[in-house]
């Protein structure tokens, strides 16, 4: 099995409040107790000093044990109700995954 990455790139709406960002934050954190196949997640505000964040200003990252368990992912309910929330909150996103190498 390949391990899988799932990067997520966003920026919030103006009118987001911190505390719905923490709500937010919680729910995502969540995930890989909900979900089996999710082995690890991390994500935070934007901290880069290189100028290149296209104006996205937070991200996350999951690693999924094998591509089966993305897909898995991509339609658990669990999954699809924190999204919902997440891209209501969002003025911008980009998603990539990609094989973890080696």
């Amino acid at each position: 099995m390949t391990p899988v990455k799932h990067l997520v790139l966003f920026k919030f709406k103006p009118d987001v409040t911190t505390a719905d960002q923490s709500e937010i934050w919680r729910l995502l954190e969540q995930l890989p107790q909900q979900i089996p196949g999710i082995v690890d997640f991390s994500g935070g505000e934007n901290t880069s000093q290189e100028g290149f964040s296209k104006g996205f200003t937070h991200s996350f990252v999951m690693t999924f044990s094998d591509a089966a368990a993305l897909d898995a992912y991509i339609v658990n309910p669990s999954h699809t109700a924190v999204a919902q929330k997440l891209v209501a909150s969002l003025d911008d996103l980009v998603v990539c995954d990609h094989a973890v190498l080696g």
